[in-house]
């Protein structure tokens, strides 16, 4: 998992609540556990007009005009700004899998499932909980011919609009020193791999039949 960095991002406004995990990624994409290549069909019934499946060219497909991920505004963007209960429904790990493919590091909410909330941290995205009157002027300022830029630094907790704004918000310590350090749970284990390596040779010497193959 890559270190989380200090960035400056385009902030791409997905007015809706509710937000079910099969919306963000839908299941017939579920196939896959590479983690990689399901951007291209992230919230694909809302930003396709046809239906999609795995495998089609998505240059051949035709967007919905009228979906935010469509508008030119906001090509590139790297936050997510949306309403309450972002991510409920199943618990799908492929749903952050499909936004951080896109291109997603921060998703900024008054609320998430708490399950993807946890998927979230352990898949290198920044989930941001504010309240919902600063979510509205978020949006408020979203909607202007350019989109909003925000500076994200989570070593200081806080968010910095174009025109200095400072939105602080909350994240839990542990979580943050994991994304700052870039360590998924494969990487916290790995960090004690020598006290690993030093348990089992202990007891390889203290019950070595547990360690014997069995003769057939």
């Amino acid at each position: 998992m890559e270190k989380f960095q200090t960035f400056k991002g385009k902030v791409c406004p997905l007015d809706r609540a509710n937000v079910d995990t099969d919306a963000i990624i839908p299941k017939q994409f579920l196939k896959s556990i590479k983690r990689t290549g399901f951007g291209p069909n992230l919230f694909d019934e809302w930003r396709y007009l046809d239906h999609g499946e795995p495998g089609m060219d998505p240059a051949r497909r035709r967007p919905n005009p009228d979906f935010v991920l469509n508008d030119p505004r906001y090509a590139g963007a790297s936050i997510l700004l949306t309403r309450k209960n972002f991510g409920c429904g199943s618990s799908r790990e492929h749903a952050p899998w499909a936004l951080l493919d896109y291109g997603f590091k921060v998703i900024i909410a008054p609320s998430f499932a708490d399950i993807f909330f946890n998927n979230c941290f352990k898949n290198g995205i920044l989930p941001v909980v504010l309240d919902e009157d600063t979510v509205e002027q978020l949006f408020q300022r979203s909607a202007g011919e350019q989109a909003l830029q925000i500076t994200v630094d989570l070593e200081q907790q806080k968010l910095i609009a174009e025109d200095g704004q400072e939105i602080p918000f909350e994240v839990d310590s542990f979580r943050k020193h994991c994304l700052l350090e870039g360590l998924d749970d494969i990487g916290l284990t790995l960090q004690h791999v020598d006290e690993i390596r030093a348990y089992e040779e202990r007891r390889r010497r203290e019950a070595p039949w547990l360690f014997d193959n069995p003769t057939v």
